[in-house]
């Protein structure tokens, strides 16, 4: 018996590409915003013990956008499916791979902004109080970097499967 294949038989590894790339980059950047953040933290600790728990805001928002790339990664994966009655061509790999390459990337850049804003931001927070509201409307803001990510990669992979074979 021989099976037919409609798809692509190689188009399944741009979308499981684009599912990893969305939960290991954004991952990279939650990890950096932690760690630079809580460098910052601690060091801040030592002059401020009582600010700490104030100045766990940037290790939040930076483990936030591991969810994100974990979000993007569950979409990806679960719309990978190639049989013989529905294919999976180029297209959808492709739309996958943008969508995981999207979420990752913007997690990895806000991630970084995140974690240089939270150490420098909890350290001037331990020197001036007034800078709190300050440092939080930047981490907000760095965190809309990566929901721009998270956003334009659920569009990207929501275009996946909606390729039509041309007729030869």
């Amino acid at each position: 018996m021989v099976v037919v294949w409609n798809g692509d038989q190689v188009a399944p590894l741009f979308g499981y590409l684009g599912a990893a790339s969305a939960l290991v980059f954004s991952c990279f950047g939650a990890a950096y915003g932690t760690a630079k953040s809580g460098v910052g933290i601690a060091s801040m600790g030592v002059m401020r013990p009582e600010l700490v728990m104030k100045s766990i805001v940037p290790v939040v928002m930076a483990g936030v956008l591991g969810i994100y790339g974990l979000i993007i990664a569950v979409i990806i994966s679960t719309n990978i499916n190639q049989t013989a009655d529905k294919a999976y061509y180029f297209f959808d790999g492709y739309a996958h791979f943008a969508a995981g390459l999207a979420c990752g990337l913007a997690g990895l850049g806000a991630g970084m902004a995140i974690g240089i804003v939270g150490d420098a931001g909890v350290r001037a927070n331990a020197q001036q109080p007034k800078l709190f509201v300050g440092m939080i409307l930047i981490l907000i803001f760095a965190e809309a970097l990566a929901l721009y990510g998270l956003i334009v990669g659920i569009i990207l992979a929501s275009k996946a499967g909606t390729a039509v074979p041309m007729s030869t």
